[in-house]
């Protein structure tokens, strides 16, 4: 054991320096060699910041105005950028929330992986291959030994979370932050996943600061946890400790949250909007979807759930015309749905619209608000002028956003405000049907639950229809009526919420129920150890 790193006084400032934004307010830290720290808060509490200020690094715009932050005995503020590379990716890695905006799309995974180790003159490129490979067996990556000489697009987003925590732990550094790293994992795959980095922490002596909204996946992973908002420090303890007893009220609120449900009482049977009929789709020569056969009920929330590589963005594909399916079709209201995007009409095009995952990546960085949500205003309802200004500020009003945002772009504003963004952008050419892809993983769990009040609301007042994807079962069990599960691109179970939570019929759908993270810190340990038990089975 032994200190590693110090953070003491710190303060980060961003925007003018006579009237700065002030995003850290004088936080205090410390982690031991080995220590894993975890983070938690909700969206804006400056988490991520305080995370990249531990490796010394402020995002574009934010600047250091205070304080101090001391590695292994080096005081990293004031390091020059080619001192700070030197650490970076050898002694210091950092793994980000989105995968797929961090990793080079030119590029195959292997070819990334292997840059640190060479470049700090840790490995070889051979050498960097074969322990490549070997941690991506150790992240329970599929094909260990081809899955590297893929590109980042033609693997999963759980899959390439996975490759980038491997790709971190590279050169075995003394510290790792981890920034959201299993947000885009499914249950049973982010149970190995939480494994192999306590597993990694522990073999290496690796320090951690483990940064999430979600405090089940927490209470597995840290020694101590950090609480913040606004910038600065709630309160600190052990896990135990922080989970049996928190101090403040703040943190008791964050204990509490995702206690709303969708009243039982609404899930009553509704006509047929979507009709799936042995649909089977791919990409090449590789099969994805095979032979489903679905109903989605009108003005209603169906989700649909499985691991990771199961098809669940590749069925909102076919339904959204990006990928024609290879067999079957899909009806809207009993006619049949035309398969590709550019071939259908305008009325289609306008009554089926996608709320993405990451608004990060999905919202025009270089455009207003103003200007992302007036370009399908006028192009499916055809309104100018003060009809299309009125309409905007509607929508704004509508996602419980204020119209003073309009002038503002993505950047100036927080996870949450972008996302519901995102939801307005969606509403513009007011659809029929909506296809929500994991639209709240993103999210801490405070905002994450304001975002589903929203969509149930929205829903209710303008008569919806969501097919809501997602690998979080809090989530579903909140917000859906019908649940679609998946698993290897065939359809396992499908039926009302409260039979797939309250008496699932298939063995798969009760494995997904029983690897949901709990509160508890011994959890991690009784999980992986049924989830291996489950796999040597499947083996034999």
């Amino acid at each position: 054991m032994g200190n590693l790193l110090t953070i003491r006084d710190l303060r980060l400032e961003a925007g003018d320096r006579r009237d700065p934004v002030v995003i850290l307010k004088g936080i205090n830290l410390d982690l031991d060699r080995g220590e894993v720290l975890g983070l938690v808060g909700e969206s804006g509490a400056g988490k991520s910041s305080a995370g990249l200020a531990a490796m010394g690094f402020a995002r574009d715009g934010v600047r250091f105005a205070g304080g101090s932050v001391t590695f292994d005995d080096t005081e990293l503020l004031g390091l020059s950028r080619g001192e700070l590379r030197k650490l970076h990716g050898k002694r210091i890695a950092y793994v980000a929330q989105s995968a797929a905006a961090s990793f080079n799309p030119s590029m195959k995974l292997i070819d990334q992986y292997s840059e640190a180790p060479r470049l700090h003159g840790v490995a070889s490129r051979a050498e960097a291959e074969k322990d490549a490979i070997a941690l991506y067996r150790q992240m329970q990556l599929p094909d260990p030994e081809e899955i590297g000489f893929r590109y980042p697009h033609q693997v999963s987003g759980g899959q390439l979370q996975r490759a980038m925590t491997a790709m971190a732990m590279a050169c075995r550094p003394d510290l790792i932050i981890f920034d959201e790293p299993t947000t885009a994992l499914d249950v049973t795959t982010q149970i190995e996943v939480l494994g192999a980095i306590r597993d990694i922490v522990d073999q290496y002596d690796t320090a951690a600061i483990y940064i999430t909204h979600d405090l089940a996946v927490v209470s597995q992973m840290a020694d101590r946890i950090c609480v913040m908002k606004d910038g600065e420090e709630v309160e600190t303890a052990t896990t135990r400790e922080m989970l049996d007893n928190p101090q403040q009220d703040y943190t008791r609120s964050l204990w509490a949250v995702r206690s709303f449900r969708r009243p039982a009482e609404e899930t009553k049977a509704s006509e047929t909007l979507i009709r799936g009929q042995g649909v089977t789709a791919g990409y090449g020569k590789a099969t994805v979807l095979h032979d489903l056969d679905f109903t989605i009920p009108r003005g209603r929330t169906t989700a649909v759930v499985g691991e990771s590589g199961s098809g669940k963005s590749t069925l909102a594909r076919v339904l959204a015309g990006l990928l024609p399916p290879e067999a079957g079709e899909i009806l809207w209201r009993d006619a049949p749905l035309e398969p590709r995007l550019e071939k259908r009409d305008a009325r289609t095009l306008r009554n089926i619209q996608m709320i993405y995952q990451s608004a990060d990546t999905s919202l025009n960085p270089r455009h207003t608000i103003r200007e992302t949500l007036s370009r399908p205003v006028t192009k499916f309802t055809g309104r100018r002028g003060r009809k299309l200004r009125a309409r905007v500020a509607e929508l704004m009003e509508l996602v419980d956003l204020d119209p003073a945002f309009l002038d503002r772009k993505p950047g100036e504003l927080s996870g949450g405000q972008k996302q519901r963004v995102g939801i307005a952008r969606a509403l513009a050419a007011e659809p029929e049907f909506i296809v929500c892809d994991e639209v709240t993983s993103a999210l801490d769990q405070l905002v994450a639950e304001g975002i589903l009040k929203l969509l149930v609301r929205l829903q209710h007042d303008l008569g919806l229809t969501f097919l809501f994807i997602t690998h979080d079962l809090a989530t579903v069990e909140a917000i859906a009526h019908k649940v679609i599960v998946l698993k290897n691109g065939r359809i396992v179970e499908q039926d009302d919420r409260d039979a797939i939570f309250g008496d699932p019929q298939e063995t798969y759908t009760k494995r997904l129920l029983e690897s949901v993270p709990q509160m508890d810190p011994d959890w991690l340990t009784a999980a992986r150890e049924r989830e291996r038990e489950l796999r040597r089975r499947e083996a034999s």
